[in-house]
């Protein structure tokens, strides 16, 4: 339990420290309200994506109303809301892979990890997306896992490709306490 609260402070920490960072950078950009798409492209290139209250903080210095500001970065699907996870999984339901079970593929990740496309997990761990192709039809169903292409994916294989991230995970870790330090025996 104590583990979660950690997590999610250091999560609250991680999303003041962007907003600190778009407020900081705000007085260098432009003021004109046709920069408003430019001035969101750069927010989301640089941090992943668009937070709320990057969009107040975007609507203050263009003097335009958050509501407006907003309106405009939900009208364009190249803007995410959500930070990405550190495994983002993208579906592809392009017409190969639509036609041999994307859709199905999609749902088992939603239910796996328990999120909706287009959001992420509370650690922050995955993100899920439908993407329309990744160009990969001769092995239909196709899941980009980060930079890796799962071919051929079936149902039963969604819990493979996660249980092998959770695996990279946990040697990640013990690699890390491994080399760190023991600060307690002294």
């Amino acid at each position: 339990m104590s583990d979660r609260c950690d997590h999610d402070q250091e999560i609250d920490l991680e999303e003041q420290q962007i907003l600190a960072a778009i407020e900081a950078a705000l007085p260098a950009m432009p003021t004109d309200r046709h920069q408003l798409i430019p001035l969101l492209q750069h927010i989301q290139g640089t941090h992943g994506y668009l937070p709320l209250g990057g969009i107040a903080l975007v609507a203050r210095h263009l003097k335009m109303a958050a509501s407006k500001v907003y309106g405009v970065a939900t009208f364009y699907n190249q803007f995410r809301f959500n930070p990405p996870g550190r495994h983002p999984l993208k579906v592809c339901l392009g017409t190969a892979c639509h036609v041999k079970g994307g859709e199905i593929i999609l749902e088992n990740f939603s239910r796996r990890l328990g999120i909706a496309e287009g959001e992420t997990t509370k650690d922050r761990e995955y993100s899920l997306e439908r993407v329309a192709c990744v160009g990969c039809c001769a092995l239909a169903p196709v899941v980009m896992v980060g930079e890796k292409t799962e071919s051929y994916v079936t149902p039963s294989k969604v819990e493979g490709i996660i249980t092998e991230i959770e695996i990279q995970n946990e040697i990640a870790e013990r690699a890390k306490e491994k080399h760190e330090p023991e600060s307690d025996t002294q």
